[in-house]
């Protein structure tokens, strides 16, 4: 069963307490349906839409994050399917080997299919092998997480209205970046 099918359902069961013969049928969740659907699930009341997945470094091919002036990109699966492009704002590294690095972050994709973007302020938080004296980090990371709030207004398509927040918490020996969170209209 696709994702996309299951979260309405869930939605409506979990939160609103409707009955079985309330959930629309899969038939309903296509086209400009799905978009009706995807937006009714950010607001339904009184809890939020949870999202997960997994994110990897994204090649140039795939997300064209130098065209974009970002840092590097990372290419979403899950909930959210495309490009969440990092501009690194500001960074600091203790002689511990602890790193912090801030910045924003734009996403260009889907949430189950519907298109949209948004921005993200995001703060990282890390331990790698050491330090340089610029400040950045040397050698392989230990562990890393951040976290990812939605900048208030500034979704569009899907996401429009949309506020929550993203958490990753790095998976060093797959060498990817589960994401889990919340979104609400």
């Amino acid at each position: 069963m696709k994702i996309k099918f299951f979260i309405l359902p869930v939605v409506c069961l979990a939160f609103i307490g409707c009955s079985k013969e309330d959930v629309p049928s899969n038939d309903l969740n296509l086209g400009v349906e799905n978009s009706v659907a995807a937006k009714a699930a950010l607001s339904a009341k009184p809890g939020a839409m949870q999202i997960s997945g997994i994110g990897v470094y994204a090649e140039v091919s795939e997300c064209n994050y130098e065209a974009m002036g970002a840092t590097y990109a990372i290419l979403f699966t899950g909930n959210l399917e495309g490009c969440f492009y990092v501009f690194v704002d500001e960074y600091d590294c203790s002689p511990s080997g602890t790193y912090r690095e801030t910045g924003r972050e734009y996403f260009v994709g889907t949430l189950n299919g519907e298109a949209g973007t948004f921005w993200t302020e995001y703060r990282f938080e890390g331990k790698f092998e050491g330090c340089a004296e610029d400040g950045s980090y040397i050698g392989a990371e230990i562990f890393g997480r951040c976290q990812h709030p939605l900048v208030k207004g500034s979704g569009d398509g899907v996401f429009e209205g949309v506020t929550g927040r993203l958490d990753m918490k790095d998976d060093i020996e797959a060498g990817n970046f589960p994401y889990r969170g919340h979104f609400k209209n």
